[in-house]
């Protein structure tokens, strides 16, 4: 991941944590060599997995692919692959490449989030 997109997703995750989503990275990327990429893969890494996994309350689940903030971006063949696979799923894939996609999102689930907090959700 380059340094200006790993700096977003960094700022990303500590936004959503502030406001009590739970949201973890899947660490796919970064160079390896030929015996840890293979032994990584062995193990289930799959190419164009979406950066951020997002999941809120009564089991919804979102996918976030994140690119360099207000700059020229595109997805992989993998990436692409892996987009349509988790729509067909019937989950929700965004991808997030400025704050007011990331602020949206933010906006449109805060309420289900906080609910969900006040009744005993996660430490």
């Amino acid at each position: 991941m380059r340094k200006y997109e790993a700096a977003f997703q960094t700022a990303i995750i500590k936004r959503l944590r502030a406001f009590g989503f739970f949201v973890f990275a899947v660490p796919n990327g970064g160079s390896r060599n030929f015996y840890e990429a293979h032994n990584l893969k062995l193990q289930g890494v799959m190419a164009g997995v979406s950066d951020l996994i997002i999941l809120l309350p009564e089991g919804r689940v979102f996918f976030a692919e994140v690119k360099k903030p207000n700059g020229t971006w595109r997805q992989s063949e993998n990436q692409k692959e892996f987009e349509k696979s988790v729509k067909e799923l019937g989950f929700d894939y965004k991808i997030w490449a400025n704050w007011n996609d990331v602020n949206s999102f933010i906006n449109e689930h805060l309420k289900e989030v906080m609910d969900f907090l006040k009744v005993g959700g996660t430490d």
